[in-house]
């Protein structure tokens, strides 16, 4: 008797696709060596603060010793920088983890779940895992003065159904960087009824120079029912050791707590975490070289024809005017990396990281 287990899988994981991390970089390291330029990925040129990678390299001496379980103290500093309690956070392998508990705690087969179309895409996967009906509401044009691509915050409100449970924002947002201000947001929470939990997720926030964007966070005492979650991944350079947390009204983070798995998070990340949010002369600096590189980069490749949109981010969203899996086969060849977007329903454009000036100098002589 044959076995299929694509057979047996229950009917939300059954249309969903594994997630597509890209070429192997691994490898890729091997064949290219100094050579790769890595700009699919959206990860910080700079790396992590010298701080951290001390604290990190001192914590891998009792990697033998469970790491604290509720990961006290790196609790107490985040509580301390956002004025909020110890027990209103959660932390997470990444954010991703939060966002896909989130959505395993408060929606089910009887609830749905809003997000944009062109939101981040966890939204959709996390929404399918917990077996509940997704509702994509169409992004805004992209032909959008502010925001091409962006969030549609009118339509998402009229999209909220009474079985609604949850919905999912980004700002600002991966894929597109596109972004809403503080007023839009408020706007948009005062249309929420009180029993929908709306999630923002501000994995790019140290990023964000907007004026009139600052954070979700300044309504968490205003709306009970808001959670923002944020990483480390990006602009603090600890990808390779996933953590995020998120801020939430007690009652609900007490809710997560009944499902976060047991040492969801590592000693050296919780150590290399703290560290890092005590070295803002170095976060200041991340920000500064972003800015700058991202402005100088979206310069280059509008004067050599390509259309780019705007961003708060460490990625540009590019519009190759064709066929982008073309474009970036041709670059990959080259050993310059991007990603394509098709996966998303935007198949001419391609994500470019504001990697550092020697990648993103063999990108545009590649162009």
């Amino acid at each position: 008797m044959s076995f299929d287990a694509t057979l047996l899988a229950n009917v939300p994981v059954s249309a969903l696709r594994a997630y597509d991390p890209g070429h192997d970089l691994p490898t890729l390291r091997q064949r290219f060596g100094a050579a790769l330029s890595e700009l699919g990925s959206n990860e910080n040129p700079l790396g992590p603060s010298p701080a951290a990678m001390a604290a990190a390299r001192e914590a891998v001496a009792s990697m033998w010793r469970y790491p604290d379980p509720v990961g006290a103290s790196l609790k107490r500093v985040l509580a301390d920088r956002l004025g909020v309690t110890t027990s209103q956070l959660v932390l997470g392998n990444g954010s991703h983890e939060l966002l896909m508990l989130l959505a395993q705690c408060f929606a089910d087969a009887a609830h749905s779940v809003v997000y944009s179309q062109f939101g981040f895409a966890v939204f959709p996967i996390a929404t399918a895992a917990a077996g509940a009906l997704g509702i994509a509401v169409p992004a805004l044009p992209a032909d959008h003065p502010g925001a091409p691509f962006g969030h549609d915050l009118d339509a998402m409100a009229a999209a909220i159904r009474p079985d609604t449970r949850l919905v999912y924002l980004a700002n600002p947002n991966n894929p597109t960087g596109s972004s809403f201000s503080d007023v839009e947001l408020g706007a948009f929470m005062a249309r929420v009824p009180g029993d929908v939990i709306v999630v923002v997720d501000e994995a790019y926030h140290e990023y964000v120079d907007r004026p009139g964007l600052s954070t979700a966070m300044h309504l968490l005492d205003r709306h009970r029912n808001l959670v923002v979650t944020r990483t480390f991944s990006k602009a603090y350079g600890l990808a390779g050791l996933r953590m995020g947390y998120l801020t939430a009204d007690p009652s609900v983070a007490a809710v997560l707590e009944r499902l976060r798995e047991s040492f969801n998070v590592n000693g050296i990340a919780l150590a290399a975490a703290e560290a890092a949010l005590g070295d803002e002369a170095h976060l200041g600096r991340v920000r500064d070289t972003n800015a700058s590189d991202r402005a100088w980069l979206a310069g280059e490749l509008t004067a050599r024809g390509l259309r780019v949109f705007p961003s708060q981010t460490n990625f540009l969203l590019v519009d190759t005017g064709g066929d982008a899996t073309a474009l970036e086969a041709r670059l990959f060849t080259a050993g310059v990396i991007v990603r394509p977007m098709v996966g998303y329903g935007l198949g001419q454009t391609v994500r470019i990281s504001v990697g550092s000036r020697g990648e993103l100098d063999r990108l545009l002589e590649q162009l």
